[in-house]
């Protein structure tokens, strides 16, 4: 899995902190009924609708290894068109094929 220089570096310079944020993210994974799947999905909403592109980036990998396709991914960011924006949408379809075109086969 493809982790960021920053995400890394993060993580050996803080290693309780970071172990701190792997544990609440896992245990709100866990608490509740959505499948690996809709939490990617839905993630990858959050992502677009705070324009980051590394979380958008993050997010597309993640939906495709839990067995999003391309189409479903392009259609999660397009529903963030009426609430965002175009612009932020855009930008975010931009940052998702590049990874699906690296990633994505």
């Amino acid at each position: 899995m493809y982790l960021p220089d920053k995400y890394k570096n993060f993580s050996s310079e803080y290693p309780e902190i970071f172990q701190l944020y792997k544990d609440l993210g896992t245990n709100v994974r866990e608490s509740g009924p959505l499948d690996e799947k809709a939490q990617n999905l839905i993630k990858l909403g959050i992502a677009v609708g705070s324009s980051s592109r590394g979380g958008v980036m993050s997010h597309t990998r993640k939906a495709l290894e839990s067995g999003s396709t391309k189409e479903e991914i392009k259609h999660a960011i397009l529903l963030a068109l009426s609430t965002t924006g175009f612009p932020a949408m855009i930008a975010a379809l931009n940052w998702a094929n590049e990874v699906l075109e690296k990633d994505g086969k």
